[in-house]
């Protein structure tokens, strides 16, 4: 046995095989077990070699199973191979990079989590957004179409009407004298010299003054008032008869003319301030009919998108089809639009905001065009400004006129004074009675409550 175990020590010293550190334990262990009695040759101790060797070989390849130390105060040194703790090394970048890959994870969670609420509350805010501003808008489209309609009727009021056409009459006598008659006394006094009853030629000519100025032929006349219409038919009529006249030269119609122009630049300069302010108004008339075309479009569009019924114009004015058209389209008609949309897209007990938004693209154009509906509101605004200017430009010029009449010695200062005192009176009550009418204020307090900058995509 002695003899054996110095032949399978040959390699190396005590306890080295082929080269690999064994425990000594383990040799003898194994050694025992095979029980080797009578080992004669060298073959058998080769193939004892090549199994300690792949015996080996196995272990290093598979990592060896934690064993618990029969003594707890014992420390285990130098039993871990090199290609073990490489492995080891290994598994624990993976793991590392394992939990980084799993806290990132949590990470994007949290994010996306964070993401999606803020989503939810946004989509709230914009269908909270539209809702109010088309239901606002929905107020704002009657009254402005309403304001349009009262602002278009207006030319004045009866009083300050009556007051102008009795300064424009040639009957009366407002001012303390009538044109129809002062026209015959001018004829009387200066064309027929005081003769007037003294033949029946005179006669003639002093009836036939009355006969023109009666005619009501005049009442038709929109380029010159009766007054200047009556004025210069009477001097065509002088101006004809002279030729046959030798008692009618020129120098008398000339004195003639001079006096009746005395009337003609008073009733000029008031027809001049009637002409202007009805030529204003005619053209803020046709800038109101514009705006509410404008209005009818943008009002279809936003009835279109809430699917209402269109309102069919026919042969009835844009006025009529719209005062029509809102006994349907009110505020709280649309407010039941939208409770409907809400309930359509509820699930359980939640709106969902975002598929409501999606699937209803017409509302966000809604809400993008109500600048649009604004800025009508904006322009009635400077109509409606633009009126009382007019006005005001109309009281000057009446005063000028009065003016005239009292520095052409027609009327006396007194009668001025009262008379112009009058049409400031008058004027007043009719831009007071307008603004109540209009109440422009409540559509400025409708509008403001539109966020129309905020535009929704």
């Amino acid at each position: 046995m002695q003899k054996q175990l110095q032949v399978a020590t040959e390699g190396g010293h005590p306890g080295r095989l082929c080269g690999e550190s064994v425990p000594y334990c383990e040799c003898f262990a194994f050694f025992k077990s095979v029980k080797i009695t009578h080992l004669n040759s060298m073959r058998y101790l080769t193939l004892l070699l090549i199994l300690l060797s792949s015996f080996h070989y196995a272990q290093a390849q598979e990592p060896e199973k934690p064993k618990l130390p029969t003594d707890p105060n014992s420390e285990l040194k130098n039993v871990v191979m090199p290609q073990v703790r490489t492995q080891d090394t290994t598994i624990r970048r993976i793991m590392e990079e394992l939990q980084r890959i799993n806290d990132s994870d949590k990470q994007n969670s949290n994010a996306i989590q964070g993401l999606l609420q803020g989503r939810e509350i946004d989509n709230i805010t914009k269908y909270e957004l539209i809702r109010n501003n088309i239901v606002f808008a929905s107020e704002t489209y009657y009254l402005l179409n309403k304001k349009i309609i009262d602002l278009k009727s207006r030319t004045t009021t009866n009083n300050l009407d009556v007051f102008i056409t009795s300064l424009n009459n040639p009957e009366s006598k407002e001012l303390g004298f009538s044109l129809s008659d002062r026209i015959v006394e001018l004829v009387e006094k200066v064309v027929l010299k005081g003769k007037a009853d003294k033949n029946e030629k005179n006669s003639k000519i002093v009836e036939s003054t009355k006969s023109i100025i009666s005619s009501p032929i005049f009442q038709s006349f929109t380029s010159l008032t009766p007054p200047l219409a009556i004025a210069n038919s009477v001097m065509n009529f002088l101006h004809s008869i002279s030729v046959n006249n030798k008692e009618i030269n020129q120098n008398t119609l000339k004195e003639f003319e001079k006096e009746l122009n005395k009337y003609v630049v008073y009733y000029t300069a008031l027809n001049d301030a009637n002409q202007k302010f009805e030529y204003g108004l005619n053209f803020n008339k046709d800038q109101l009919n514009l705006l509410q075309d404008n209005l009818y479009d943008h009002l279809m569009f936003t009835a279109s998108a809430l699917k209402y019924q269109l309102p069919q114009r026919g042969n009835k004015s844009l006025g009529e089809t719209m005062n029509d058209f809102f006994f349907d389209f009110k505020r709280d008609k649309v407010v039941t639009f939208f409770s409907d949309l809400e309930a359509k897209y509820t699930k359980g007990r939640k709106v969902d905001y975002e598929a409501l938004l999606r699937e209803n693209p017409n509302l966000k154009e809604v809400n993008n065009q109500l600048e649009d509906l604004i800025l009508q509101t904006k322009r009635f605004e400077n109509l409606y400004n633009e009126y009382f200017t007019l006005l005001d430009s109309y009281y000057g010029k009446v005063n000028s006129s009065l003016k005239i009449a009292q520095d052409n010695g027609l009327a006396d200062k007194n009668t001025i004074d009262t008379k112009q005192a009058e049409f400031r009176n008058l004027k007043d009550e009719a831009v007071k009675e307008i603004q109540a009418s209009i109440n422009i204020k409540e559509l400025y307090n409708n509008t403001d409550k539109i966020k129309y900058r905020y535009r929704i995509f």
